[in-house]
């Protein structure tokens, strides 16, 4: 059965959302600041409404994808919530989500991690993680499936923000290892795409199997190695960075993993596996 579902929001992600709604056979309204934005979606049979209040007020689900948290605030603070179902997917940090959902004012309230860009919405690959309201995100399962996979990861209203950043910490340390890689390929004119496709991706794959078993060894505090301990990396790392600046190549984002590894050795635990480098975090 079509819902009723509210969009807030009509940037890239918020349009890509509003768009797969409506797709499913969703009845959706849209609001933006812009109004010139609900144009497409209009076509497409959305209803434009003219204020946040009237938007909110025509749907018992309120889909909010907005700048940041202080612009959910500003567009919903004279707007009554009582009753709603809000699902806010702004981009933003744990500690915002749990204000927010105690500032949501007699809403159900889940907070969620798009993980995903907006050409992925509606496809394959496409993930959602949520955190808040169990009832409500049970109750509205089915129409949040629509947008992209839908996961529940527990009850705080932190949690989905923070595992969306966590996973775009791993992202991020893959793309600094990538560009560091390409800078030293390119030095020696090398063809990257080759290096990239026959040897790194390859590798980058088989090295992946790493992480379960570093989970394991984090969660139980057990860091014995039998591949390469700590000092064996401190070694190799020396002999990366004196490489790369050997071929005029800046080793900036390789740096402080070294720094990390060289504490831990003159601590006088180079015996231990890299994975205990999460406790020089804490």
């Amino acid at each position: 059965m079509p819902d009723n579902i509210t969009v807030l929001g009509l940037g890239l992600m918020g349009s890509a959302l509003a768009r797969a709604l409506l797709a499913a056979g969703h009845h959706v309204t849209v609001w933006n600041r812009t109004p010139a934005k609900a144009d497409p979606l209009i076509a497409k049979g959305a209803a434009r409404a003219a204020t946040p209040a009237e938007a909110v007020e025509a749907s018992p689900l309120v889909i909010v994808c907005l700048l940041d948290y202080p612009s959910v605030y500003e567009a919903l603070k004279e707007v009554s919530l009582a009753g709603k179902t809000v699902v806010n997917l702004t981009t933003g940090r744990p500690a915002e989500a749990r204000e927010a959902a105690s500032w949501a004012r007699g809403a159900d309230y889940l907070d969620g991690g798009i993980m995903a860009v907006p050409q992925m919405i509606a496809g394959p690959g496409a993930l959602i993680l949520y955190s808040g309201s169990k009832d409500a995100f049970d109750r509205h399962e089915q129409a949040l499936a629509v947008m992209a996979e839908p996961r529940y990861v527990g009850a705080d209203p932190g949690m989905a923000p923070l595992l969306d950043l966590a996973m775009l910490t791993g992202m991020y340390g893959q793309i600094a290892g990538f560009l560091e890689a390409a800078a030293l390929v390119t030095s020696a004119k090398y063809p990257l795409t080759e290096f990239t496709t026959t040897l790194l991706i390859p590798w980058l794959n088989a090295m992946a199997a790493l992480g379960s078993a570093w989970a394991e060894k984090i969660e139980t505090g057990d860091h014995r190695t039998e591949v390469s301990n700590l000092e064996i990396n401190k070694a190799g790392l020396e002999n990366l960075v004196r490489t790369f600046r050997e071929q005029g190549v800046k080793p900036d984002l390789l740096l402080p993993m070294k720094t990390v590894i060289d504490q831990r050795v003159a601590k006088g635990l180079g015996h231990e596996g890299l994975s205990v480098l999460i406790e020089e975090l804490a």
